[in-house]
C-alpha cells in the first residue's frame, strides 16, 4: 500500500514544531517579542526536523493547514523543514515576557525569588490566562481544519506547551509538565474522541 493510500486510513493529527535553536534559547534568555534569528545549529535542526516530520506523517499529501508564528525564527524553521506556510498569525506568537524579555530565570529571581513563568506575574507581559486564551483561539482554528487533513503549527516553546495543555483541557499552568526542546515535534490527536498526546518532543535527527 502506498503512502497516499495509508493517509486515507488514519485520522488527521496536529503537529507542533518548535523553532530551532537561537542564541537566546541556548543561553536561557526569555525570548518573546524579540525577533532573533536561528543559529547555524538551529538551521540544521530545522532541516532535520523536516525529515522527522515527514516520517511521522508517513504521507505525501500536503497538510490541510500550516500556521506559523510571524517571528523569523519560526518562519525560517518552517521553510527549512520544507513546509509551505499557509498563514502567519500573532495568535501563535511566544508568551509576551514584558519587562523580563531577554532575562534568564536566575536573573529574574534576583528581584523576584522563586519566579517561574507558570506561577508568577510578568510585569508588562501576559498572564498565563491570557496565553491560554490565545491557545484556545488557535485550537478553534485547528479543529475547523482537521476534517480536511493534518495541521502543522510552527511556533515557540512556552506557548506550544500551553497549547498542549489546552488540547488536553488542562489549565495553562499545566504546560509546565510538557517539555519541548528546540526543533522538537509533538503530535496531538484523540482516541475515540478523548484528546491525547501521541508523541512528545520528538527530536530532529542527530539530536540527543
Amino acid at each position: 500500500m502506498d503512502n497516499n493510500s495509508q493517509s486515507l486510513d488514519r485520522a488527521p493529527a496536529v503537529y507542533l514544531l518548535r523553532h530551532g535553536q537561537t542564541e537566546w534559547s541556548e543561553s536561557g534568555q526569555h525570548t518573546g517579542r524579540t525577533d532573533i534569528p536561528l543559529t547555524a545549529r538551529g538551521e540544521q535542526q530545522a532541516r532535520r526536523a523536516g525529515a522527522v516530520l515527514a516520517r511521522l506523517r508517513a504521507t505525501d499529501v500536503q497538510p490541510a493547514l500550516v500556521l506559523t508564528s510571524p517571528r523569523q525564527r519560526a518562519l525560517r524553521t518552517a521553510e527549512l523543514a520544507g513546509l509551505a506556510v499557509g498563514e502567519t498569525t500573532e495568535s501563535l506568537a511566544e508568551w509576551d515576557y514584558g519587562d523580563y524579555e531577554g532575562l534568564t530565570t536566575p536573573q529574574i529571581r534576583e528581584s523576584d525569588p522563586g519566579w517561574t513563568v507558570w506561577t508568577h506575574a510578568i510585569p508588562g507581559g501576559e498572564s498565563a490566562e491570557q496565553v491560554g486564551a490565545r491557545a484556545t483561539t488557535v485550537l478553534d482554528r485547528v479543529r475547523s481544519a482537521l476534517p480536511g487533513g493534518d495541521v502543522v503549527l510552527v511556533g515557540h516553546g512556552h506557548f506550544s506547551r500551553v497549547l498542549i495543555a489546552a488540547w488536553l483541557a488542562m489549565t495553562p499552568s499545566d504546560g509546565v509538565h510538557f517539555g519541548l526542546d528546540p526543533a522538537g515535534i509533538t503530535v496531538l490527536g484523540d482516541e475515540r474522541g478523548d484528546p491525547q498526546v501521541r508523541r512528545l518532543n520528538v527530536p530532529p535527527w542527530g539530536e540527543d
